[in-house]
Formats: structure tokens, C-alpha cells, sequence
């Protein structure tokens, strides 16, 4: 069902219809993947994106606008990193580790919501009787749920790359010795400029979207 809503001949409106549409999920998916972030590490103890007003769904406190467009265009970015400061954590690199992974996770179950909204959506317009105007308005339903569902999919996979600064490597690097740890977090920017020109030159292409797959046909699995 869902691919075949998503096939057809290129359409100049329907592409900027379909861009508009990604906005708000973009807006929203950004938002509630920092807001995660923050929220977790108030819980472990560090009040840094607490003070700065980063527990907050409002995109203005969280959205960087390059990312987010990128986000809109081609279905990855990013937001402004809320600050955390590890001193606050009584197990930095464990804590370190469960704040990072919060934003991924808050974006599958963000993404498994969508799924559930479309499959209602489904069921509703295969048992209701409509007009042609109504008709269209749920089809631009479905796709604006199909989106919702791709975007925050495809944000949660692509900040779980296991390179510095992205979630991933909280997670992956805690099962490194300490002192290693810290000497691969020194040269986060570095690592941080190969892994863009790596997504530039298309290298990541089909690791990333094998990995959006699986996580699409689990979420998938469990909505319907």
C-alpha cells in the first residue's frame, strides 16, 4: 500500500505540496529529538538544557535552519546540540550514553505513532464513502502520515551513526576503555568532516537506507 502511494510521473505541484508538508514534521521531529535529549539528562542530573530553556517542543528553541532544510529536502539534518554537561552525571560515560540515545529513540516512537495514525486513516477512508474533494484531502493525509513516518525514521538512523558528534558514537563509544573514549572525542570535529563528505559523495547511501528499511519494516509490523 504504501509504495503505491508514493509512485508517479513528476508533478511541479504536487513536489512543492509535498515539501510544504514535510515542514511541520520536520519542525516537530527536530524538536522532540532535542527536547529527549534534554529532558534525560535533567533526569540524570544535569540541569545545562534545563537552564538554557532547551525542554521545550518550541522549533524556535531547537532548529537550526541549514539542518532543517536538509532535513525537508533530503530527509536527514539536524538541530542546534542541546548543551550537556557530563560533570552533573554520576556514571558520565553510561548517562552520557542514555542522553544520547533518548533522540533516536523518541524519533521511532515518533515514527511508529504516524504508522498508527495511518493505518486509522486507512481504515476510515476504505470504509467511508467520499467526494472528490474529500477524496483528494485524504490522499495528501496519507502522504503528509507517510512522511511523518520517513522522515523520523530517517532522522533516528541517521543520528545513530556510531561517529562523533552524532548519538551513535555516546552509545558505541561507552563500550570503549575510558581512555580511548576520550582520545576518539578529541577529534570529533575531524571525524565529524569525514563522515559529511562521505553523505556528500554518497558512500553512506546504502548502509543508511538498509538500516531505514529494517527499523520502516518493524514500525510497519507493529501499526499494522
Amino acid at each position: 500500500m504504501i509504495p503505491s502511494l508514493m509512485t508517479g510521473t513528476f508533478d511541479l505541484t504536487s513536489f512543492i505540496v509535498s515539501l510544504l508538508l514535510s515542514m511541520p514534521i520536520a519542525l516537530l521531529a527536530l524538536s522532540v529529538h532535542e527536547t529527549a535529549h534534554g529532558f534525560v539528562a535533567y533526569k540524570l542530573g544535569d540541569p545545562t538544557a534545563y537552564n538554557f530553556g532547551r525542554l521545550s517542543l518550541n522549533p524556535l528553541k531547537h532548529v537550526d535552519p541549514i539542518g532543517f532544510g536538509c532535513m525537508v529536502l533530503f530527509g536527514f539534518g539536524w538541530a542546534k546540540p542541546v548543551p550537556v554537561d557530563t560533570r552533573y552525571f554520576k556514571k558520565p560515560k553510561r548517562d552520557m550514553a542514555l542522553t544520547g540515545a533518548a533522540g533516536p529513540i523518541s524519533n521511532l516512537l515518533l515514527a511508529l505513532l504516524f504508522a498508527v495514525l495511518l493505518r486509522v486513516e486507512l481504515e476510515i477512508a476504505m470504509r467511508t464513502s467520499v467526494g472528490a474533494f474529500a477524496s483528494q484531502a485524504l490522499w495528501w493525509l496519507q502522504i503528509f502520515l507517510i512522511k511523518g513516518i520517513q522522515l523520523n525514521i530517517g532522522l533516528a538512523v541517521f543520528n545513530l551513526i556510531p561517529v562523533p558528534p552524532f548519538d551513535g558514537s555516546r552509545i558505541f563509544l561507552t563500550l570503549l576503555p575510558t581512555n580511548l573514549y576520550f582520545k576518539i572525542m578529541k577529534y570529533e570535529k575531524y571525524l565529524y568532516i569525514v563522515l559529511m563528505i562521505a553523505l556528500l559523495v554518497g558512500l553512506l547511501d546504502r548502509p543508511l537506507d538498509l538500516v531505514s528499511d529494517w527499523f520502516m519494516n518493524i514500525i510497519l509490523g507493529i501499526a499494522f
